[in-house]
């Protein structure tokens, strides 16, 4: 326990400021609220306020260090900069990723064919290479992140939105913004490069594109965080959330083995998964869950039928 420099309260989650070196509670964590010298700063051009996205999480590191990167870059992410905004967003700023992509999707699919129709599924080798990630090319290295925001059709989207739009915010509340998008699009990424690995060791010339990986990695950080947290299958049947994720390792294992539905990335669902899972061991102990906690889950949540990480057809 440590008490707040402000009012003397006991907090088990103390905010550490970068700024003036002081720790304090939740209700004071913020520079207005414990007077900050560096409020007199605000218009600093080395950006006083930088924390790299988010440092309201402790993370061990000297409070008294240099600002972060991009400050250091000259790109402001104090609260008055462009950057700034991000803060506290990103789960949003990725879900409109998603759906700006999917639009693309079929901008591009018809600029190269002419025709709507089909164009999720267009065979045409430029539009493969910008959205897919394909065990023939895994050194197109945009691919690895494109296709994280690629989807096979408006249902599968739509699924890993539900799941993202409830899930991921109470993550990037728990570990912070910047931590949120590292998590996010690492683990997106290796679970698409774990599905094509599978794929070259097959000989399977499909490819792999959606956010599975990335949304069963904030599931299984959850799973840590707050096993008890409940979830409503299907909007109606409540269920902890670490049942819900026992049930989809069962269902994607099995669905390895062919016993599941075809075009899911059940190796993409496992990496993922499993990446959340040792992320949320990881942070655990710095991280302060509230002890209860409700929520609407997506119908199935990723995993249900049709599950929010799809395989491509052969190309």
């Amino acid at each position: 326990m440590t008490t707040c420099d402000v009012c003397g309260k006991q907090t088990n989650m103390p905010y550490h400021c970068k700024h003036c070196g002081g720790t304090f509670c939740a209700e004071h964590r913020l520079p207005e609220n414990h007077d900050c010298p560096g409020l007199d700063d605000w218009d600093d051009p080395g950006g006083v306020f930088d924390s790299g996205f988010d440092d309201s999480v402790s993370t061990g590191r000297d409070t008294g260090s240099s600002s972060g990167l991009l400050a250091r870059l000259g790109i402001d992410t104090g609260p008055g900069g462009p950057i700034g905004y991000f803060r506290g967003n990103m789960t949003y700023v990725f879900l409109a990723a998603m759906w700006l992509t999917f639009l693309a999707q079929y901008v591009v699919g018809y600029a190269l064919t002419g025709s709507l129709s089909q164009v999720v599924h267009s065979f045409h080798p430029t539009w493969r290479s910008i959205f897919v990630l394909r065990p023939a090319h895994p050194e197109y290295v945009w691919t690895w992140f494109t296709s994280i925001f690629s989807h096979g059709g408006f249902g599968h989207i739509a699924v890993n939105s539900i799941v993202i739009f409830f899930f991921g915010r109470l993550v990037e509340d728990y570990i912070g913004s910047r931590d949120f998008t590292w998590l996010f699009l690492v683990s997106g990424a290796l679970a698409g490069l774990g599905q094509i690995a599978i794929m070259l060791v097959q000989s399977d010339p499909s490819g792999v594109l959606g956010a599975s990986g990335a949304a069963l990695a904030i599931m299984g950080v959850l799973t840590v965080l707050n096993p008890g947290l409940r979830v409503y299958l299907y909007f109606i049947i409540p269920v902890p959330i670490w049942v819900l994720t026992i049930g989809l390792v069962v269902i994607n294992v099995l669905g390895m083995f062919g016993t599941g539905g075809g075009g899911v990335a059940n190796v993409a669902h496992l990496v993922g998964l499993a990446i959340g899972l040792a992320y949320g061991q990881h942070v655990r102990n710095r991280i302060r869950v509230p002890n209860q906690l409700q929520l609407g889950g997506g119908p199935g949540g990723p995993g249900g039928p049709g599950g929010p990480g799809r395989r491509r057809g052969p190309f």
